[in-house]
């Protein structure tokens, strides 16, 4: 076996978070100073928080914090209060354009070099930064696995994204604010897509049509029961025929429906009214 040396690559399984400012470039573009004061301002919270959860800053690249916690719930938790401290503080000093986070986590083997840590555990968390909205927070599946039955807070499974020099892998974003869920809940609406959203019925138009449907049924009880029935049995052909395509056929079958439930009304009445007589 060859001799252990120092320069023998460490390695070590921890939870890196990544947090990087959204629209930083544009930020710096319409007010230097202030974009720096604020980026200062946000940067000493951040990591009185990550020292809060026995964390630590590895690094600040550009815009950019790098940190890593030995615990994996404790990093996440320390997302959701540094984007909650963000937001309360961008709330009580409004600006016209608001600096804002966006924090990918992710647990997975790095390479250490004295303070700092490299490979694809890093990189991921990066990625996955990218892929969470402004004030958000991104997390990978070896995280979710770790914590979605530990905290309270929603998850909404974001499926596999393609991800930049790495094979895509499922991501889960937090609802935070006002969208807390119960642990392990994924909110059917908030993990829609956008256009998936667009084309599912709100609340709204789902108790129009609770509303509507509860009318017909009304109105169908008042009626007698065999027309009742008929007028059912036809909608239903009718349906069937709009919705299979073919070639209109359903005005054969519903009109000797009707026209026999209304002849057996009327031939049914005069032995019913000569039934009430005697």
């Amino acid at each position: 076996m060859p001799p252990m040396t120092d320069d023998k690559v460490k390695r070590r399984l921890t939870t890196v978070l990544c947090a990087d400012v959204y629209g930083y470039s544009r930020l710096m573009e319409a007010d230097e100073t202030g974009t720096l004061e604020t980026l200062r301002r946000y940067r000493t919270a951040i990591a009185r928080l990550v020292e809060r959860h026995d964390g630590r800053i590895v690094n600040t690249w550009g815009d950019a914090v790098i940190a890593e916690f030995a615990s994996v719930v404790e990093a996440v938790q320390c997302a959701v209060e540094i984007q909650q401290e963000i937001s309360s503080q961008a709330a009580d000093a409004p600006q016209a354009s608001p600096m804002r986070f966006r924090i990918g986590i992710n647990l997975g083997d790095v390479m250490v070099d004295g303070s700092d840590i490299y490979g694809d555990g890093v990189n991921i968390a990066s990625r996955l930064q990218e892929l969470a909205e402004p004030g958000g927070v991104v997390i990978s599946s070896s995280v979710y696995d770790q914590v979605h039955n530990k905290l309270s807070v929603g998850f909404d499974c974001l499926g596999q994204r393609p991800l930049k020099n790495i094979a895509p892998l499922t991501s889960y974003r937090l609802t935070l604010g006002s969208q807390t869920a119960v642990p392990g809940s994924v909110p059917i609406e908030a993990s829609a897509t956008p256009s998936e959203r667009a084309r599912a019925p709100r609340m709204d138009d789902r108790r129009e049509l609770s509303s509507a449907t509860n009318v017909v049924s009304d109105w169908l009880a008042k009626l007698p029961r065999p027309l009742a029935a008929a007028l059912t049995v036809s909608a239903f052909l009718i349906l069937i025929n709009l919705f299979t395509g073919n070639k209109i056929w359903f005005h054969w079958p519903v009109a000797a429906i009707l026209f026999g439930v209304v002849l057996r009304m009327v031939l049914g009445q005069p032995e019913s009214d000569n039934k009430t007589e005697r």
